[in-house]
């Protein structure tokens, strides 16, 4: 049976959880933020299982459009001043709370992401957490 990974992620500046657990996506909490885009303003749910790239919001995002990420607590920008690789928006960045960085491409539609971990106690705790065996 394959494992599947739920990261938990947090605000980047203001520390605070952006875990749902009222809204659910694969029946796991989902990532809340605040977005912003051509059809005004709402809520963006993102799955939390990383590789799942289910996601429900409260208004209209249309194909390749940048959306525009916020902090539902603190209200600070998620983007990120570096450039996708794919399609060159900006990254929409979040922390890990068990460390780390996650960072998202900002367009509907493009698949690019990937966790960064500067300590390497940071990737043990999460595998540990998730997996049991590690000493």
């Amino acid at each position: 049976m394959k494992k599947s990974i739920k990261l938990s992620l947090k605000c980047p500046f203001c520390g605070k959880s952006l875990m749902d657990e009222e809204h659910l996506l694969n029946e796991a909490k989902s990532i809340k933020v605040n977005i912003e885009t051509s059809a005004g303003k709402g809520q963006l749910w993102l799955c939390s299982i990383y590789g799942c790239y289910d996601h429900e919001a409260n208004i209209s995002i249309k194909e390749n459009e940048i959306v525009n990420m916020s902090c539902p607590h603190c209200q600070t920008s998620l983007l990120r001043d570096i450039k996708c690789k794919k399609c060159d928006a900006p990254m929409t960045g979040m922390n890990i709370i068990a460390g780390g960085k996650v960072n998202i491409c900002s367009r509907k539609g493009c698949d690019n992401h990937y966790v960064l971990f500067e300590d390497i106690n940071d990737v043990m705790t999460l595998f540990e957490d998730k997996f049991r065996y590690l000493e």
